[in-house]
Protein backbone atom coordinates (compact mmCIF):
# COMPACT_ATOMS: atom_id res chain seq x y z
CA UNK A 1 0.00 0.00 0.00
CA UNK A 2 1.13 3.47 -1.14
CA UNK A 3 1.19 6.09 2.09
CA UNK A 4 -0.70 9.05 1.61
CA UNK A 5 1.39 11.87 3.96
CA UNK A 6 -1.50 12.24 5.80
CA UNK A 7 -1.43 11.75 9.54
CA UNK A 8 -4.95 10.13 10.03
CA UNK A 9 -6.37 7.16 7.88
CA UNK A 10 -6.10 3.68 6.14
CA UNK A 11 -2.53 4.64 4.57
CA UNK A 12 -0.90 7.26 6.69
CA UNK A 13 2.55 8.08 6.91
CA UNK A 14 5.30 9.37 5.31
CA UNK A 15 4.93 8.68 1.45
CA UNK A 16 8.03 5.31 0.59
CA UNK A 17 7.93 3.81 -1.98
CA UNK A 18 7.80 -0.03 -1.15
CA UNK A 19 10.73 -2.14 -1.62
CA UNK A 20 9.63 -5.65 -3.64
CA UNK A 21 10.27 -8.51 -1.32
CA UNK A 22 12.47 -11.38 -2.53
CA UNK A 23 10.22 -14.77 -2.79
CA UNK A 24 10.82 -16.16 1.02
CA UNK A 25 12.09 -20.51 1.03
CA UNK A 26 8.52 -21.33 2.25
CA UNK A 27 6.93 -20.26 -0.44
CA UNK A 28 9.02 -23.20 -2.37
CA UNK A 29 7.79 -25.96 -0.44
CA UNK A 30 5.48 -28.67 -1.53
CA UNK A 31 6.89 -27.98 -5.06
CA UNK A 32 8.46 -31.51 -5.48
CA UNK A 33 12.23 -30.66 -8.04
CA UNK A 34 12.90 -32.33 -11.44
CA UNK A 35 15.30 -34.78 -9.71
CA UNK A 36 13.34 -35.23 -7.10
CA UNK A 37 10.05 -36.83 -8.98
CA UNK A 38 12.64 -38.81 -11.00
CA UNK A 39 13.86 -40.33 -8.18
CA UNK A 40 10.37 -40.99 -7.23
CA UNK A 41 9.03 -42.44 -10.47
CA UNK A 42 12.30 -44.86 -10.94
CA UNK A 43 11.90 -45.92 -6.76
CA UNK A 44 8.02 -46.59 -8.12
CA UNK A 45 9.14 -48.62 -10.72
CA UNK A 46 11.74 -50.78 -9.22
CA UNK A 47 10.04 -51.37 -5.79
CA UNK A 48 6.67 -51.24 -7.03
CA UNK A 49 3.68 -50.79 -4.66
CA UNK A 50 3.42 -51.33 -0.98
CA UNK A 51 1.45 -53.89 0.73
CA UNK A 52 -1.46 -51.28 2.02
CA UNK A 53 -1.31 -49.55 -1.55
CA UNK A 54 -1.84 -53.27 -3.03
CA UNK A 55 -4.74 -53.44 -1.16
CA UNK A 56 -6.10 -50.09 -2.01
CA UNK A 57 -5.35 -50.71 -5.58
CA UNK A 58 -7.46 -54.39 -5.15
CA UNK A 59 -10.65 -52.10 -3.62
CA UNK A 60 -10.44 -49.85 -6.27
CA UNK A 61 -10.44 -52.76 -8.74
CA UNK A 62 -13.01 -54.54 -7.36
CA UNK A 63 -15.35 -51.58 -7.68
CA UNK A 64 -18.87 -51.42 -5.70
CA UNK A 65 -20.57 -48.21 -5.29
CA UNK A 66 -19.08 -47.26 -1.87
CA UNK A 67 -15.29 -48.13 -3.18
CA UNK A 68 -14.05 -44.88 -3.32
CA UNK A 69 -15.19 -44.12 0.54
CA UNK A 70 -13.67 -47.36 1.54
CA UNK A 71 -10.57 -46.80 -0.18
CA UNK A 72 -10.15 -43.00 1.33
CA UNK A 73 -11.59 -45.02 5.05
CA UNK A 74 -8.52 -46.99 4.75
CA UNK A 75 -5.99 -44.78 3.17
CA UNK A 76 -7.03 -42.43 6.00
CA UNK A 77 -6.42 -45.07 8.78
CA UNK A 78 -2.73 -45.93 7.83
CA UNK A 79 -1.77 -42.42 6.48
CA UNK A 80 -3.16 -40.46 9.43
CA UNK A 81 -4.42 -37.12 7.75
CA UNK A 82 -7.37 -36.39 5.35
CA UNK A 83 -5.61 -34.67 2.47
CA UNK A 84 -2.51 -37.62 2.55
CA UNK A 85 -5.63 -39.93 2.01
CA UNK A 86 -7.47 -37.94 -0.84
CA UNK A 87 -4.19 -37.45 -2.25
CA UNK A 88 -3.12 -41.44 -2.14
CA UNK A 89 -6.32 -42.57 -3.44
CA UNK A 90 -6.22 -40.39 -6.78
CA UNK A 91 -2.29 -41.52 -6.90
CA UNK A 92 -3.81 -45.13 -6.85
CA UNK A 93 -6.42 -44.81 -9.06
CA UNK A 94 -3.58 -43.14 -11.69
CA UNK A 95 -1.90 -46.46 -11.51
CA UNK A 96 -4.38 -48.58 -11.80
CA UNK A 97 -5.64 -46.30 -15.07
CA UNK A 98 -2.17 -46.64 -16.36
CA UNK A 99 -2.09 -50.46 -15.86
CA UNK A 100 -5.56 -50.51 -17.50
CA UNK A 101 -4.25 -48.57 -20.78
CA UNK A 102 -0.78 -50.99 -20.76
CA UNK A 103 -3.42 -53.85 -20.94
CA UNK A 104 -5.63 -52.37 -23.66
CA UNK A 105 -2.44 -51.68 -25.53
CA UNK A 106 -0.51 -54.76 -25.64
Amino acid sequence: MARTGYAKGANSGHVTQEKPRPARPASKKMVASTRTKLCRSIAREVAGLSPYERRILDMIKSGGSAADKRVYKFAKKRLGSHKRAVAKREDIKEVNAAQRARAAGA
